[in-house]
C-alpha cells in the first residue's frame, strides 16, 4: 500500500450531488479493493446516512463519536472511526452541531489546520488507499479546513442552468486556500445529474471545457431513479443494485479518479 491520498468533495452551491458522489465513489473503490476512510464534514449528515439508518446517524450525531467532537478537542481522528457494513470502507460520522464549527474554530491557534492535524496519523499510518472528505456548501473557515487537510479536490457539478452558479467563486476561494496549503491540486470537476437528452448538457459541457487548466472528469452520472432508492434505503448505489446505470457510471468515475490522483 502506497501513501494515503485525501481527496475533498466540495461546491459552494447545494444539490450538486457531493455526498452522493463522495459516497458512490468510496464504495466502489472499495469494491476495487482499496482501503477507503470516509468523513463526514457536513452538519446535513448525509454522507453518513449514505450507509446508516437515520436513527444510527442520530445517535452518533447526538453523542460525542463523532467530527464535532474530535475537532474540538483537536484529537487523533483514528478513535472516531466506525466500520461501515462493508468492507475496505470506514467512516468519520458528523454533527449537527458542525452547524457551529465556523464560529468555535475562530479563537484557535493555526485553525485552519486543525482537521490535518486530526488526521496526521492516520495518513502516516497509511493505513488507507484514499481518505474522501464531503464538504458542506459554504465557502469559510471550515472549508478552508478541509482543503488545507486534503491533497486533491473533486468538484461536483449539476448540468442545468444553475449548476455552475457560483463557480467562479468557488475557484478564487480555492486560489486563496492554495496561498496556505500550496500543495493542494484540483483533480477535476465530476458532471452530475445528467440528462443527454437537454441541451443544458451540451451547454454545460461546453462551458467546463472552456476552463483554463481544469480537468474535466469524462465519465459523467446520469439521472437515475436508484440513485434515490439507494439513498431511502441507507445503501450506495453501487451496492443497493450494480446492475443500475449509476451503479456502472460511479464505478468507471471511480477508475477515472484513482487513475488521475495517482499520478
Amino acid at each position: 500500500m502506497g501513501k494515503t491520498v485525501t481527496i475533498c468533495f466540495t461546491n459552494n452551491k447545494g444539490g450538486s450531488g457531493k455526498s452522493t458522489t463522495c459516497s458512490n465513489l468510496g464504495a466502489a473503490m472499495a469494491r476495487a479493493g482499496k482501503k477507503v476512510l470516509l468523513v463526514d464534514g457536513d452538519m446535513q449528515l448525509n454522507l453518513s446516512l449514505a450507509f446508516f439508518s437515520e436513527e444510527w446517524v442520530l445517535e452518533h450525531a447526538q453523542g460525542e463519536n463523532n467530527l464535532y467532537y474530535a475537532i474540538g478537542k483537536q484529537a487523533d481522528l483514528t478513535d472516531y472511526i466506525v466500520h461501515t457494513p462493508y468492507e475496505n470502507l470506514d467512516l468519520v460520522p458528523s454533527s449537527t452541531l458542525m452547524s457551529s464549527i465556523e464560529y468555535e474554530l475562530f479563537t484557535k491557534w493555526q485553525r485552519e489546520f486543525i482537521l490535518r492535524k486530526c488526521l496526521q496519523r492516520i495518513k502516516d499510518s497509511e493505513v488507507y488507499d484514499y481518505i474522501l472528505i464531503d464538504a458542506p456548501p459554504t465557502l469559510g473557515g471550515w472549508v478552508m479546513n478541509i482543503l488545507c487537510a486534503s491533497d486533491k479536490v473533486i468538484i461536483p457539478v449539476e448540468a442545468s442552468p444553475w449548476g455552475m452558479f457560483g463557480l467562479a467563486n468557488m475557484f478564487e476561494f480555492l486560489n486563496e486556500v492554495k496561498q496556505i496549503s500550496p500543495e493542494l491540486e484540483v483533480a477535476g470537476i465530476a458532471v452530475t445529474k445528467v440528462d443527454t437528452r437537454k441541451n443544458y448538457f451540451k451547454q454545460t459541457m461546453e462551458t467546463l471545457h472552456q476552463l483554463e487548466s481544469i480537468y474535466v472528469f469524462e465519465h459523467v452520472i446520469r439521472v437515475d431513479s436508484s440513485v434515490e432508492w439507494s439513498q431511502d434505503n441507507s445503501v450506495p448505489v453501487v451496492e443497493y443494485k450494480k446492475s443500475s446505470r449509476s451503479a456502472k457510471e460511479y464505478t468507471e468515475l471511480a477508475e477515472e479518479v484513482m487513475n488521475r490522483v495517482s499520478r
